[in-house]
């Protein structure tokens, strides 16, 4: 008897897809699964969730819909159900545009994304610094996904366009280092203010 491969959603293949960032490729988890949903089960061992597959931290990046209280009232605060069917749909709409594995874009969108040094806060003498530091690859994967839904969550707002169409613009944006995607926008302004701080 032959063993059915694991495939997200049933049709989308992440054995197929390599991380060509070296510094990434622990902590961009491409396990095989057919639901993006662990349940929180990484929730209480530290560095866990480098484990969770990538496509689950897209959606669950999705499910907080930022800070600001007019965009975090009944909007996707909680709903995964529903996070999980945008990411199936942007998944369709991705792979009808370009012909490929979405999940294979959604990897090199995050490649492309994640910036590579930032700012912190160092007092000395009283007197408050910014220095630019190196960013860990697991915290780089982070501000990867949180621009991807920041920007899908700005320009899906007040907007005819559905979220899944707008995530599936970004991803290919991000893909493609296009300069109006938003998360490479966000990416090169923090870059940019680190370099001013060196």
């Amino acid at each position: 008897m032959a063993t059915e491969k694991l495939l997200l959603f049933r049709k989308w293949d992440t054995s197929e897809v390599k991380v060509k960032d070296r510094g990434l490729e622990r902590v961009i988890s491409l396990k095989p699964i057919i639901m993006p949903t662990s349940m929180g089960r990484h929730e209480h061992r530290k560095f866990a969730k480098a484990e969770v597959n990538i496509v689950e931290r897209l959606v669950n990046n999705l499910m907080h819909f930022g800070k600001k209280y007019a965009k975090n009232i009944g909007r996707m605060g909680g709903k995964k159900a529903r996070a999980i069917n945008i990411v199936k749909t942007a998944f369709d709409i991705i792979h009808l545009r370009t012909g490929g594995n979405p999940v294979e874009y959604l990897v090199k969108a995050i490649e492309n994304a994640s910036p590579n040094e930032d700012t912190t806060r160092i007092g000395y003498g009283g007197v408050i610094y910014h220095v630019s530091v190196d960013i860990s690859p697991l915290r780089r994967v982070d501000l990867a996904l949180r621009f991807i839904s920041e920007g899908v969550r700005e320009a899906s707002f007040s907007n005819p366009k559905s979220i899944e169409e707008v995530l599936a613009d970004e991803i290919i944006m991000a893909t493609n280092k296009d300069i109006n995607s938003y998360a490479i926008k966000k990416k090169n302004e923090q870059e940019r203010v680190a370099m001013a701080s060196r």
